[in-house]
């Protein structure tokens, strides 16, 4: 029983990194419902590498800071013929060499190149694909679970992804005006990527999330890709301008006693 509805659907899949990044979790899961992948990478380099994880399916090179190459994207994306039934956008990059710095000394070139790369490119990318997508397409982007928590070692990406979030309003209310596109995001709590692996601190972040969390462990990558998957299916088909969080609950466990006490060395 095809309960997605995905078979034979055409999805674009953008910032496959490696085989523990959500973008290919989610193009696993895509693959195995019978959909047609088209995987966008920033380099040859990692088209290289990304060909090795699904050799069959088409790798496409487009670094999105150049608007050029995410024009050839559109062009190469029409020229099946196919119109496109999903954007996968999984696609963020901070600078996060040299010494951590107090955000409010975040350097202005920093800080604009991640709003290009981590936010705008949805927009770019969007408007690029207007004419390919299906009337009724689905695109989902990764958040985080929450933008109002000022993690030091996070920085500057927190009010970035905040923007990310409210993007997602506006593309869904200007594309309504010739189509029922629909924009959402998937905010996942801590995850153990080779991404996030280079964030300052965050190994200690992670593993304070596992206490905080319920269950006791922290979100898997493969929970976030399950979820991703809805919402690109016709099933989530009510859900438009949201930011569905996967984060265990941990947003309701902070006060849990075990923290507490730990905290308070009692």
């Amino acid at each position: 029983m095809d309960y997605l509805q995905l078979a034979g659907k055409s999805i674009l899949v953008m910032g496959v990194a490696n085989r523990k990044s959500v973008a290919a979790h989610v193009g696993r899961l895509l693959l195995e419902e019978g959909a047609e992948v088209i995987f966008s990478v920033r380099s040859e380099s990692r088209r290289e590498q990304v060909a090795k994880l699904f050799p069959d399916s088409d790798i496409v090179v487009c670094d999105v800071e150049r608007q050029e190459e995410i024009d050839a994207l559109a062009e190469h994306v029409k020229a099946s013929g196919k119109p496109l039934h999903g954007i996968v956008h999984s696609i963020a990059f901070a600078n996060y060499s040299g010494e951590p710095a107090s955000f409010h000394e975040t350097r202005r070139e920093d800080f604009l190149q991640a709003v290009d790369v981590s936010c705008y490119s949805l927009m770019a990318v969007s408007n690029a694909m207007r004419d390919c997508l299906d009337r009724q397409a689905s695109v989902v982007t990764i958040s985080i679970s929450t933008t109002r928590m000022a993690a030091e070692n996070y920085g500057y990406m927190g009010p970035i992804k905040a923007a990310l979030d409210s993007s997602l309003c506006f593309l869904a209310k200007s594309f309504s005006a010739f189509s029922e596109v629909r924009f959402n995001a998937v905010c996942p709590g801590l995850l153990k990527t080779s991404a996030s692996a280079g964030i300052p601190g965050y190994v200690d972040s992670y593993l304070f999330a596992e206490k905080v969390i319920p269950r006791g462990r922290a979100v898997a990558t493969e929970e976030v890709a399950n979820s991703v998957v809805f919402l690109l299916s016709p099933r989530s088909s009510g859900i438009n301008a949201q930011g569905l969080v996967i984060d265990a609950a941990m947003a309701i466990n902070y006060f849990d006693r075990g923290v507490v006490r730990g905290a308070l060395g009692s």
